[in-house]
């Protein structure tokens, strides 16, 4: 799913504002953070949920902002 950082949380949890209106609280996946992919306040992300508990994902991609800008014709 797809979303926008809308707060930063402590140890690397953020609170997700995804395309459906729902937010949760995701972490960094380890590949992120192992790279050192920096996640700040308004960029958008892919999270994956929890099946157990909806309410809580992982942060497993930072979309470019590139990949975000729409061409105008």
């Amino acid at each position: 799913m797809q979303g926008v950082v809308t707060q930063c949380l402590s140890n690397g949890m953020f609170r997700i504002q995804l395309e459906n209106g729902f937010k949760v609280i995701a972490h960094i996946s380890g590949k992120i953070r192992r790279n050192f992919i920096r996640i700040l306040l308004g960029d958008s992300v892919t999270v994956e949920l929890s099946p157990y508990d909806l309410t809580r994902g992982r942060i497993i991609y930072r979309l470019k902002q590139k990949n975000l800008e729409t061409p105008t014709d």
